[in-house]
């Protein structure tokens, strides 16, 4: 079968086209309907107040008519674009055959962990093992808790501030923010976090924020004054995405893998948000030039958005049996063949080249918006996974900033969102199908409105 159509033909429109602003009447509406029957725990449409009827490629139309460039992706997911066609038709014709497999074997299935063992990180190619559960990324990260204690007998867990892991009991208590977890502690015992670097926050050199970090490690891992028992691993987000975008110095994580390896303990990196092409390599460890002993995988990993998640990691760990880690959707057969699907049209029309290049333009075009602004601090970035971090004139971060620039742009036709614990990292992950045309026009209303609320603050 022919991959395609190409990139430049998956879209509504290469350019913003608003009838109304936004929310407009049909969007008010619907978006009344999901307040009388949705719990509180609705977020999204905080932030961009719109009900949604169709997306294609790198663009999403509301319900009035009002079409946006998305720099957005559905935090992650559509890195091959929205309702992908190539993708998508292949996830309906295994539809009208088999849905729900359990783990029953199936040859998409088959082919799906044969995909994923082809473009994981080196040392894993070849001697990988899959395990489905849930379809959403904390479940990955709930089977990597279990495996990491179960193969070493440990039950410490290290994590990192800043770090962003999911929902779950075990997954939440890896993260570290606060914001999510004070309602809801205790949670598991004997979790440490350890100083993630941050060169910009912490006012230090890459080398010298990398080094303290991993000091602190060593300390945790084979020291005394850590308060917990030997760890059963390290979770850690080779780029933290909702953490703020925060890219690690060059060899941290290699000497945070020799460490692991030194004491005995797993090193798992989460690539729920980096995997899948998001950073310019199938995953962001490859940036760094080593492999974790288990990846966890979920968003983009399901092609087009479908619920799957998935947990990659050494044959050599895999010492538990039957139904040590299972979910009654672990089978989800139309997410596996969009999954090999999507993995297909990257490798088709070179997308890891292209998240390289959308991503340096992304970071190019905010630092025209960062000359002579003195809220924008710092623009970073891996891939097209681009970070815009604002601060006060008094160093202190700055959510509101973001905010307004996120409404502003909406009412222009474009959706951004943000990052950060404090909310002040304007965050921007496009699909990678985005077009030249796409990303210039969209970046232009970026720009204008990231300068236009630096002068109403200083007028």
């Amino acid at each position: 079968m022919t991959v395609g159509p190409p990139p430049a033909e998956l879209h509504l429109s290469d350019h913003p086209k608003m009838t109304t602003a936004p929310p407009g009447p049909n969007s008010r509406e619907l978006l009344a309907a999901q307040s009388e029957l949705e719990a509180n725990t609705v977020a999204y449409p905080k932030k961009l107040p719109i009900a949604l009827d169709s997306a294609r490629g790198a663009t999403i139309r509301d319900v009035d008519g009002n079409v946006y460039l998305d720099f957005f992706g559905g935090i992650g997911v559509a890195n091959v674009g929205h309702s992908n066609p190539y993708v998508l038709e292949a996830a309906k014709t295994q539809q009208d055959d088999l849905v729900h497999t359990i783990d029953f074997p199936t040859e998409a299935r088959v082919e799906f962990m044969e995909a994923l063992d082809d473009i994981v990180p080196a040392d894993l190619s070849g001697s990988s093992k899959v395990v489905f559960g849930g379809p959403t990324g904390t479940n990955a990260v709930e089977a990597t808790i279990k495996l990491a204690k179960y193969n070493t007998g440990n039950d410490a867990l290290v994590g990192f501030r800043g770090g962003y892991h999911g929902g779950t009991s075990g997954s939440l208590s890896l993260s570290a923010w606060s914001s999510y977890k004070s309602d809801y502690a205790p949670l598991l015992p004997d979790v440490v976090h350890a100083p993630y670097p941050y060169p910009f926050r912490e006012d230090r050199s890459p080398e010298d924020s990398a080094e303290r970090a991993l000091e602190e490690i060593r300390e945790i891992v084979a020291g005394k004054r850590s308060g917990i028992p030997e760890p059963a691993g390290i979770w850690v987000e080779p780029v933290q995405g909702s953490g703020g975008v925060v890219v690690p110095p060059e060899g941290f994580l290699s000497e945070l893998a020799a460490i692991a390896d030194e004491n005995d303990v797993l090193l798992i990196a989460d690539e729920i948000q980096t995997g899948i092409g998001r950073t310019g390599e199938w995953f962001a460890s490859d940036h760094h030039e080593f492999t974790p002993d288990a990846i966890t995988l979920g968003k983009a990993v399901g092609g087009i958005g479908l619920p799957l998640s998935a947990t990659v990691f050494d044959e050599s760990l895999d010492t538990w049996g039957p139904s040590a880690h299972a979910g009654t959707f672990r089978g989800h057969v139309p997410a596996m063949v969009a999954g090999t699907r999507a993995i297909e049209y990257i490798k088709e029309y070179n997308l890891l080249e292209r998240a390289v290049e959308l991503g340096a333009y992304l970071e190019d075009r905010l630092r025209e918006a960062a000359d002579g602004n003195p809220f924008l601090g710092e623009v970073r970035g891996q891939g097209a996974l681009v970070g815009a971090e604002f601060v006060t004139t008094e160093g202190v971060p700055d959510g509101d900033y973001v905010s307004e620039v996120q409404r502003r742009c909406l009412n222009k036709g474009v959706i951004v969102w943000s990052g950060g614990v404090e909310g002040n990292v304007l965050r921007l992950l496009p699909p990678l199908v985005m077009t030249d045309e796409q990303a210039r026009v969209g970046m232009d209303i970026v720009v204008d409105t990231v300068e236009a609320v630096a002068a109403d603050r200083t007028a």
